[in-house]
């Protein structure tokens, strides 16, 4: 279960992950949890009932994105953020990181400008429209809830960084890791995750990488 104070879990689940944050980096976690419930709720970026279990579900469970990461990406691209899930949690906790959101709703790519603006996050950059029609490679491409496993693949294969590119996808939350799904020639799948001691279950992601063709 997480800690009564979400900022403890968040400092908790980072440093499981080799990952320290900072006091201020904790202070803009806490704003963006406030953002979810005061305004993302309001405009249904998130359910209504949701309140209650925004750490647990929602910033815990972006911040759990850090364990498919070997190390710290130079350039990540969040397909599908909504309103800011997993990128925005992830790009507090990687400020070296230039990441970019892509949310094709104009509702919510107003949303996101406006936390980017009110947090200050000077390493983010968002971009309206289809992830179809984003150029560019990056290090690490991100899906949390956004698109089936097999289109995430192929967006996944086009915008990698080759040969050194992962992708990541939120894959369960069950109790027990799930088997991997069998995946198209050229990619591996990997499942990661665990019950790190502070979310009120278990994580589990999908990492995707670039393998030899045989």
């Amino acid at each position: 279960m997480s800690a009564a104070d979400p900022r403890i879990a968040a400092d908790r689940l980072a440093s499981s992950l080799g990952y320290s944050l900072d006091v201020g980096q904790l202070d803009v976690l806490d704003r963006y949890a406030q953002f979810l419930v005061e305004e993302a709720s309001v405009a249904g970026g998130i359910g209504p009932a949701e309140g209650d279990r925004i750490f647990d579900r929602h910033v815990g469970d972006a911040l759990a994105f850090l364990a498919g990461m070997a190390e710290r990406p130079a350039t990540m691209v969040d397909v599908g953020s909504g309103v800011g899930l997993p990128g925005i949690p992830l790009a507090i906790a990687l400020p070296e990181t230039a990441v970019t959101l892509v949310e094709r709703s104009a509702g919510r790519t107003h949303l996101l400008r406006r936390v980017v603006r009110i947090l200050g996050l000077t390493n983010v950059t968002i971009t309206e429209g289809d992830i179809r029609r984003v150029g560019g490679t990056f290090d690490v491409v991100v899906f949390r809830a956004s698109l089936p496993v097999e289109p995430a693949t192929t967006e996944f294969e086009r915008l990698s960084d080759d040969p050194h590119g992962i992708g990541l996808f939120g894959l369960s939350r069950l109790p027990n890791p799930p088997e991997a799904p069998d995946p198209p020639p050229g990619v591996g799948y990997t499942v990661v995750g665990d019950d790190f001691g502070v979310l009120d279950s278990p994580f589990w992601l999908l990492r995707m990488r670039r393998i030899a063709r045989k």
